[in-house]
């Protein structure tokens, strides 16, 4: 199928480990995911940039995506590193905590022609800074960047553990059009890159002008998104969803990510993208799992 775009989620595919189910995961690999459910309907899709490996992980991770209709081909194999895993322990609130493996197969990720094809047709890329913690994944993930010169690239920081340093952070801002983060990101953020602000506006507002970015998008759990340009402020309208049993707040993010990528590739209004981010991320913390299907409610919010 030809598709009119493409919203490529660039960096880590893996398996989140709970106690009782494993899960695929990996924040580049949800928004793809998401993504491709929010586009399809529109001439859209998620495509997925990741490497696994030649095991039973890697097996799953290609069935899975394939199973939402999506390719696979820009999913490399990788013969020498295992598939990822994160271990998820989930505390009495849905919050999750994770220890992540390292020496797996997208820490590995190469530049090949596949990967460059995608890379100069795609619209949107989004990618965080876990994926940047080895250097052949850091070098190649730049590299995809500045390729991508079309596309609106969407730093999703995902600050995990000790796998961020200044220089990701600086690099990553200054290749993207848009920063995407939460509030206790937004706080390491401004101490690592030295951002002044009193407020938190006033810190968004000067990562904008910082980078020169089009966008700031930031993500305030239950408060909902919050979307500013370098004149406006968009908050979307509230959303809540009644959880079922065994929900977890895994994936509600990327969700949110997912909704800003295709609203812009379907040059929606901002503050249309700002509530379809929140309905999205509420629902995706409702239910267990990153990547649930989503529901007519939401998916007809889009365009």
């Amino acid at each position: 199928m030809e598709y009119q775009f493409h919203i490529v989620g660039l960096g880590e595919a893996l398996f989140d480990i709970f106690s009782n189910r494993q899960v695929l995961a990996g924040a580049p690999l949800n928004t793809a995911v998401h993504a491709h459910q929010l586009a399809s309907a529109h001439g859209g899709c998620g495509v997925v940039v990741s490497r696994v490996g030649q095991d039973e992980l890697g097996a799953r991770v290609r069935n899975e995506i394939a199973g939402f209709g999506m390719s696979i081909d820009y999913l490399q194999d990788d013969p020498d590193h295992p598939t990822g895993k994160v271990y998820v322990t989930v505390d009495d609130d849905g919050q999750p905590d994770y220890e992540i493996v390292e020496g797996v197969a997208w820490d590995w990720l190469q530049w090949d022609p596949e990967t460059v094809e995608i890379a100069h047709r795609c619209d949107v890329v989004c990618f965080t800074s876990l994926a940047q913690r080895v250097g052949q994944s850091r070098n190649t993930i730049w590299r995809f960047l500045t390729e991508a010169r079309g596309a609106e690239k969407i730093f999703d920081l995902t600050l995990r553990q000790h796998y961020y340093n200044q220089n990701i952070l600086r690099r990553s801002c200054e290749l993207a059009t848009i920063v995407k983060l939460n509030l206790d990101e937004l706080d390491v953020l401004a101490i690592e890159i030295n951002l002044h602000g009193d407020s938190v506006d006033d810190k968004a507002k000067a990562l904008l002008c910082r980078y020169d970015l089009r966008l700031v998008v930031l993500t305030r759990g239950k408060d909902g998104t919050v979307i500013y340009t370098p004149s406006h402020r968009f908050e979307g309208v509230p959303a809540s969803c009644k959880p079922v049993e065994g929900a977890d707040t895994v994936g509600a993010g990327d969700a949110c990510t997912a909704s800003i990528a295709v609203g812009l590739a379907l040059q929606m209004p901002l503050q249309k993208i700002a509530d379809l981010a929140n309905q999205a991320g509420a629902f995706v913390a409702s239910v267990p799992g990153s990547t649930p299907t989503l529901p007519e409610s939401i998916l007809g919010i889009v365009k």
